[in-house]
């Protein structure tokens, strides 16, 4: 499934709508209510209202009364005064026009078009709920129906209210994820209170005018929050969403005299420096967000996360489901400065271990002499001195005549100052500022929306592919360039989203040519993980933290927002470590898809044999990570908890990842546990207590850090 396309839409007539339900009208003569049902959700709307997306089994998610989609644009900005995304002057005069409900062997969708006839904004509202998920998408494109030209500052992608009274809010609470290098995923809840204060709007008779909620900066969407979270109320009711871009996103709530709403938006002027002008005719689709529901039950927040991990799997394409064991030479390894011999050790090693894919990392372009290459990158051509005796290709033929599949590093969005590609191009196809190139740590940024830079890095794309016979490409994006680009675009957070889409439909078109390519998604580890490129990439490296005891945090909470089977947790065994350590690194890997390093040469022989089984392991369960569901015993961990465990729900049973970072002996519980427990990682280790209770699982370990992956056989 693919973002919408960039084209205006026909209207749908009214009379073309015979799916949507007779309208409801209320014994009071109020006006009538017209209903299109889409999987747990609804849209709702009258001839005096615009349409609003509810849950009709739900007292919780979704109000009648709410518009769905919010309109602000350079000359109306809110109805009434806020500082909230929500009340848009234009919002709130849209009116149904039409409107369709489509049955499909994957989903329904509800479409609605709406038009405001002061402005003449029109807008076409898909709603999409695959089949099997309590999850919606929403995905809007706006069109100018007028005569003279609107420019768009902000739009609501889904607005959406909760609660039915302001005391609603007082047992809610709001999950999300603040994130950054090397410190990815780090959920927490604070309750809704601590937001949205209780202000007594009901003796001032009026809503709120405050707002609180989370925005990105620039082009890392997850650098410092991930784009997904949760509301959640005290009987586990929740309602969690995410937003799929790769550019500026923000999720706003706010606080009404009857409840509170959510608005989930791409870039905004505000916080983004976004805007987009729309000449008479024009169209604009808004960025996709997915919203989900789960009823009251015992692991909330997980079940609302589940349902989002189910729409995941219907979003992405059906071709990624290829999960093969990648090395990769970086991390703790050669860390950016590959050759030959010291490649080919690392190539015998890992094809003994049962690897399937060998990638190596940054380094690989750039002259030993050099140094510091970080300036000089953008050619992608290797560089001979690295390489003597046959260069490159002898590697690469190692690696193939060793069993494995080649892979290689590559940033394709950034030309180093000192490349000869930064003379090359024009600078049409560079990010541009107030008429020069954005520069940002000496690197400057392409614009994939300019056919130079599309060109340029399909000629390096079919080179390694068709000449060298690369099959995996990891695609590392380091640098964060700011608001964006204003070069066509009306202002720079918007040639930013120009961007990112531009490069999203080059991936597509890169892995149409080339079939059999698998694209790894990194950026300074998740600093750029986002459902725009997970649903057209095939793996996430989770993180680049180098410290295999603080990883565990990160690994076991990334499945909230990243499908199981793209997790790229690292592990990387080295000669220091003890067997315990080196158990601990490798279940970090096993619990989503193992992504080693390492100096496997160097290693102890009982180092190697436990990187074989857990190679073996992996392979056996991997197919059961495409179907698993994630969830959270001891709950989503904290940055310094000392016991953490992931588990993951699958056809043979309950897979527990369990790692203990507390040096002395411990105890813990980890409730819910019901049913045989078998240790299926490490064997012959040192045993660690583990009793079926009442209460859960009783775990109890010795002296030092550790980890074991068990499986819970269900009755």
């Amino acid at each position: 499934m693919t973002e919408a396309a960039h084209h205006p839409a026909a209207l749908i007539p009214r009379e073309s709508a015979p799916a949507v339900p007779a309208p409801v009208t209320s014994p009071d003569s109020a006006p009538a209510t017209s209903r299109a049902r889409v999987g747990a959700f609804e849209l709702r709307w009258r001839d005096d209202a615009p349409a609003a997306l509810v849950v009709p089994s739900s007292t919780h998610s979704g109000r009648p009364g709410i518009g769905l989609i919010e309109v602000f644009t350079a000359v109306e900005q809110r109805a009434r005064t806020s500082q909230a995304y929500w009340r848009s002057a234009v919002g709130e005069r849209l009116r149904v026009q039409g409107s369709q409900v489509i049955a499909e062997p994957d989903a329904v969708r509800a479409v609605v078009v709406q038009s405001d006839a002061l402005s003449g904004i029109e807008v076409r509202t898909t709603v999409t709920a695959p089949t099997g998920s309590a999850a919606v998408r929403v995905e809007s494109e706006i069109r100018n129906a007028g005569r003279e030209a609107v420019v768009v500052t902000a739009i609501s992608s889904a607005t959406i209210g909760f609660g039915r009274a302001a005391s609603d809010l007082d047992e809610m609470v709001w999950g999300s994820a603040a994130s950054e290098w090397l410190a990815e995923d780090r959920w927490s809840e604070v309750p809704l209170r601590t937001l949205l204060p209780d202000i007594a709007l009901a003796l001032h008779e009026q809503d709120a005018r405050g707002h609180a909620g989370l925005t990105s900066h620039g082009a890392w969407s997850s650098g410092e929050h991930v784009p997904c979270g949760y509301l959640s109320r005290e009987d586990g009711e929740t309602l969690a969403w995410q937003i799929e871009t790769s550019a500026g996103w923000r999720a706003d709530l706010c606080q009404a005299q009857d409840g509170g709403v959510l608005s989930l938006l791409g870039p905004t002027d505000l916080e983004h420096q976004f805007a987009h002008e729309l000449l008479p005719g024009e169209a604009f689709t808004a960025v996709p967000v997915a919203l989900a529901v789960a009823a009251a039950r015992t692991r909330a927040p997980g079940n609302a996360l589940a349902e989002l991990t189910r729409y995941r799997r219907w979003l992405r394409d059906a071709a990624a489901g290829r999960l093969p064991i990648v090395y990769n030479d970086f991390m703790n390894t050669l860390m950016g400065q590959p050759t030959t011999e010291k490649l080919l050790p690392l190539v015998r090693r890992a094809a003994e271990a049962g690897v399937e894919v060998f990638c190596i990392d940054a380094g690989w372009f750039a002259d030993p002499a050099i140094g510091d290459w970080w300036s000089t990158v953008g050619e992608w051509r290797e560089a001979p001195s690295r390489f003597p005796d046959g260069g490159l290709r002898r590697v690469i033929d190692a690696i193939r005549e060793a069993g494995m599949a080649p892979g290689l590093w590559l940033e394709p969005e950034v030309v180093g100052i000192d490349s000869p590609a930064a003379s090359r191009l024009p600078d049409d196809a560079f990010f541009q500022r107030f008429g020069q190139r954005v520069q940002e740590d000496r690197r400057y940024h392409l614009d994939f929306r300019h056919p130079a830079a599309r060109a340029h890095l399909d000629a390096t794309v079919d080179h390694l592919v068709e000449e060298l016979g690369i099959r995996y490409l990891k695609l590392d994006y380091n640098i964060n360039p700011g608001a964006g680009t204003e070069h066509l675009a009306t202002a720079a957070g918007d040639g930013l989203l120009g961007h990112t889409r531009a490069f999203r439909d080059w991936l597509v078109r890169v892995q149409q040519r080339h079939p059999s390519l698998l694209i790894e998604n990194c950026s300074s580890g998740a600093m750029r993980a986002d459902y725009a490129l997970l649903a057209v990439t095939h793996l996430q490296s989770t993180s680049d933290q180098q410290d295999f005891r603080l990883y565990p945090p990160i690994a076991a909470s990334a499945p909230a927002s990243i499908l199981p089977e793209q997790c790229g947790n690292w592990a990387y065994p080295a000669s220091d470590m003890s067997d315990e350590e080196t158990t601990f690194t490798l279940v970090t890997g096993l619990s989503g898809r193992l992504y080693l390093s390492g100096f496997l040469d160097d290693l102890r022989p009982a180092q190697r044999a436990r990187i074989a089984e857990a190679v073996a392991l992996h392979k056996g369960l991997r197919e059961s990570l495409g179907t698993a569901l994630p969830f959270w015993p001891l709950g989503l961990p904290a940055w310094d908890d000392d016991a953490i465990c992931l588990g993951l729900h699958t056809a043979d049973g309950d897979l527990l990842f369990v790692w203990d970072r507390d040096a002395a002996p411990a105890a813990f519980t980890i409730p819910g546990v019901v049913g045989e427990v078998e240790v299926l990682f490490p064997a012959g280790a040192a045993a660690w207590g583990l009793l079926t209770g009442t209460g859960g699982l009783e775990v109890s370990t010795p002296a030092g850090i550790g980890a074991r992956v068990l499986r819970v056989k269900r009755d």
